[in-house]
């Protein structure tokens, strides 16, 4: 548990239920208490926001409630609000090397949050949001009903999809529908600088990144980097990408769709899908997919602020940002650009 500053309200107590009927338990005695319920998952909202309150409160927290339980004949999987993405991705990699599931790359995120505010991912232009992929769901409602999609009506199971479970209840497990995915997939990254014409490079993949093959993912990480000229700054652009098949052809659908990178097989790897996940996560080659267990967060100061960005930034535009890469605030500041399209028109 941590707490942004000093003076941050803090809770009265923190549960940690068994099951079902001590979360309805909770939630009546918090009622005649006059306490709120705030729900933790994982844990990963940047500032707690979703485990704090003006008011007194209580902390429901999930971590006792991670069972997944993965159908690989039928390709869905029931997961409980507490198990982290990692968890739910060594269980499906552990029961299956052709499913998968979108959900995001950072494997310490609790799927309560995660499934429940949208969830993207490296696959998502194929298969969209975590939420498009939630089928059914158990929630406890204020009165304390156990609720399935049936009982509580396609409203409600819309507006947990993306709309913030917490927001109408306690959602206590998810029934999600595993992908597919290839028994190949391939990951490169490829490091532009300005003097390498990042800034025409960036600009242009704007305007191909949300048309690209639906199999096809490449994000953009910006960090400030040394210059090879003396005493001088630059920005650094890391094209970073996974694509559902081979090599063989990924370099002529790059050759196609954005020569402007100069993509070639020896920038290219070729995994399976859980191994990128590994990638994607920041962890070295050949480490064990037990990695995936660990539930400890790497505790870092930092703010973190997310938006959408409806039209391509001018080359003039990017010129700015560049400007304030260089500000002596920024000299940790990493700016990540994700593409949507493909299923998400």
């Amino acid at each position: 548990m941590r707490f942004s500053t000093p003076s941050t309200p803090k809770p009265l107590v923190i549960v940690t239920p068994l099951g079902v009927s001590q979360i309805q338990e909770i939630l009546s005695c918090a009622q005649i208490h006059g306490m709120q319920v705030r729900v933790r998952s994982g844990g990963h909202d940047y500032e707690g926001l979703s485990y704090v309150s003006p008011v007194p409160f209580v902390i429901l927290d999930m971590i006792n409630l991670r069972n997944i339980s993965v159908d690989v004949e039928n390709s869905f999987a029931w997961v409980q609000s507490g198990a982290t993405l990692g968890e739910l991705y060594y269980e499906i990699a552990e029961q299956s090397k052709t499913l998968g599931f979108p959900a995001g790359v950072c494997p310490t995120i609790g799927v309560g949050g995660h499934f429940s505010g949208g969830g993207y991912g490296t696959i998502l232009r194929k298969y969209g949001l975590a939420a498009d992929n939630v089928i059914d769901a158990h929630l406890i409602d204020v009165k304390g009903r156990f609720l399935d999609r049936k009982a509580m009506g396609e409203d409600l199971f819309w507006a947990i999809r993306g709309g913030g479970g917490a927001s109408f209840g306690v959602i206590v497990a998810w029934k999600i529908k595993l992908v597919p995915v290839p028994s190949t997939v391939t990951v490169f990254t490829v490091n532009k600088n300005l003097e390498q014409n990042a800034t025409k490079i960036l600009h242009r993949w704007q305007y191909v990144a949300d048309k690209f093959d639906k199999d096809l993912f490449i994000r953009v990480l910006l960090t400030g980097a040394n210059s090879s000229q003396e005493g001088k700054k630059t920005v650094e652009a890391a094209f970073n990408s996974l694509y559902l098949g081979g090599k063989d052809k990924l370099l002529p659908l790059m050759q196609k769709s954005f020569p402007e990178l100069g993509l070639v097989s020896e920038d290219c790897t070729e995994m399976s899908w859980i191994q990128s996940i590994l990638y994607f996560a920041g962890f070295p080659s050949g480490q064990s997919l037990d990695v995936l267990l660990n539930r400890t967060l790497t505790v870092i100061s930092y703010k973190a602020k997310s938006d959408y960005v409806e039209n391509p930034i001018p080359e003039a535009g990017l010129e700015g940002i560049w400007q304030r890469f260089y500000e002596k605030e920024a000299e940790s500041a990493v700016l990540i650009l994700s593409p949507y399209g493909g299923e998400n028109e």
